[in-house]
């Protein structure tokens, strides 16, 4: 029978060293001194291996003990003693510079956002500790610090991070266990129809998928232009040509287009401006930014594409357009930019008395964080076939 936190507590010492079982080969020791250890015995090669020590409690929880029995475990189906595992080596915050030159700054145009995950939530926790001594609990312990504090989608990147850190390692050799593997992204974060927001791998996947799809390529640079400037279906599907400055990369959707039913002004950033281009020339003649196929004189209608995200081939949890507005908005608020800011690209209404006063445009603010979050994304995609801009040549 599995031991439970309460019996091993009361385990009392008897004159010789006794032993209680927890089941695939875990044991709790109590000597005639009253310590608690936890030992391991396994079979290796065929031939049962002599008990071993593997931690001492209450230092070593149950449920440490437990994983660390599955570490040993996943060590023995690779064909490796784990009495001759690697006790020593590089520690994590020496790795971790490693692989940001090596990898992070190598795929990436923009590491900036990698850098400030490890910075910030990973290093304070891991740097001092060895990397081949980094257990689940501690990868859980980050996870669950994250969500804690109401970032749940971040949680899951803070995962992933470390997840392909120790990839990495794995393929240098410097460790023989992932332990972000046995932390399932089903724990983490689930997205819900009305808080669902991409991480930053699964952004890459969606639009890696979208610039593979067998949509129109008018339909892939208005899913893309949507997720550059923040904003909705129907103010998108409105566009109209007389309303856009490329010169001045401006682009006013007038009061009734826009969902709060006053002017909004999207600054576009050089990505943006650069489909804007292409864009015009799809259009021909027409007056709309995005033409109906059958009907140059009218725009597309939103059901369009919603239906082009159905056809995309992508392994992520499902999530509505509208979506990508709240993962900018999530992403946006890690970076550091102010919820008023943000609150203004997303053209929202300011509730409450703040939002009766405070009447600022926050022009050159709105500038700033639409060109980061532009390059934030040309970044995310720089080691994939998308480049923001010249989003999958095809013909429209």
């Amino acid at each position: 029978m599995a031991l439970s936190d309460v019996a091993v507590k009361n385990l009392k010492p008897q004159a010789k060293l006794i032993t209680i079982a927890d089941g695939k080969g875990l044991f709790i020791g109590v000597n005639p001194s009253g310590s608690k250890v936890w030992l391991y015995r396994y079979t290796f090669k065929g031939k049962q291996a002599a008990p071993f020590k593997i931690g001492e409690y209450p230092a070593m929880s149950l449920l440490s003990a437990r994983n660390k029995r599955e570490e040993l475990e996943h060590l023995l189906k690779t064909g490796i003693d784990p009495r001759q595992q690697p006790k020593a080596g590089l520690t994590f915050g020496e790795f971790v510079e490693t692989y940001y030159e090596k990898v992070v700054c190598v795929d990436r145009k923009n590491p900036l956002g990698i850098r400030r995950y490890l910075d910030r939530d990973i290093l304070p926790v891991l740097k001092n500790k060895l990397l081949v001594d980094i257990t689940i609990v501690d990868v859980q312990a980050i996870v669950e610090l994250k969500k804690a504090q109401g970032s749940d989608a971040v949680a899951l990147e803070l995962r992933n991070i470390i997840k392909r850190l120790f990839e990495y390692a794995l393929s240098k050799q410097q460790v023989t266990f992932n332990p972000a593997v046995h932390v399932p992204t089903r724990y983490i974060f689930k997205g819900k129809s009305r808080d669902r927001a991409l991480t930053p791998e699964e952004i890459k996947q969606y639009l890696t998928g979208l610039y593979n799809s067998n949509a129109t390529r008018r339909n892939k640079l208005a899913l893309l232009l949507m997720m550059l400037c923040m904003t909705r279906k129907s103010e998108t599907c409105k566009a109209l040509w007389v309303n856009i400055d490329l010169d001045k990369a401006e682009w006013v959707i007038p009061a009734e287009d826009s969902k709060t039913e006053i002017v909004h002004v999207v600054y576009l950033s050089s990505q943006a401006v650069e489909i804007m281009r292409e864009l015009k020339k799809l259009a021909s003649h027409s007056l709309w930014v995005f033409p109906s196929v059958g009907d140059y004189g009218k725009p597309i209608e939103p059901t369009t594409l919603n239906h082009c995200l159905k056809v995309i081939n992508f392994e992520i949890p499902h999530f509505t357009i509208h979506d990508q507005r709240r993962t900018a908005s999530t992403l946006l608020h890690e970076a550091g930019f102010t919820s008023d800011v943000i609150e203004k690209c997303l053209n929202h209404k300011i509730s409450g008395v703040r939002g009766v006063y405070n009447r600022a445009a926050y022009q050159e603010q709105r500038k700033e964080l639409l060109q980061f979050w532009g390059d934030y994304l040309d970044g995310l995609l720089n080691n994939s076939n998308v480049i923001l801009g010249k989003f999958g040549k095809q013909t429209a």
